[in-house]
């Protein structure tokens, strides 16, 4: 009952994030591009690939709608340039997640640039 909508899922995703700080400066809502990113995770390091993570909650959603919905999260992260702090500190790889919930079932679309 408390996965209500969004929120619930970013602050799962976020907090599963918490462990790789000692790699990472983990990021959340922050403005990026043309908008805000749910979770960035900037490598400390310049060799470490840089990760991008956009979440979508929805309710009574087939397995299609939900896989369709993954893959507009994922085209929102390029859409809306949200690797643009990534590209701008130096960082050569980004692996990007565009990821929807609905209930217990997830969809992820995945990339990398």
């Amino acid at each position: 009952f408390d996965t209500a909508g969004e929120n619930f899922y970013h602050g799962f995703v976020l907090g599963l994030c918490v462990i790789m700080d000692d790699r990472y400066e983990i990021r959340s809502n922050r403005e990026s591009g043309e908008g805000r990113y749910d979770i960035q995770l900037l490598p400390k390091q310049k060799h470490m690939p840089g990760i991008l993570i956009e979440l979508k909650a929805v309710k009574n959603a087939s397995k299609e709608k939900l896989k369709r919905l993954s893959e507009s999260a994922l085209e929102q992260i390029s859409g809306r340039k949200y690797d643009a702090e990534l590209l701008s500190r130096g960082v050569k790889t980004i692996f990007r997640y565009g990821v929807a919930f609905c209930g217990k079932q997830v969809e992820i679309s995945a990339d990398a640039r």
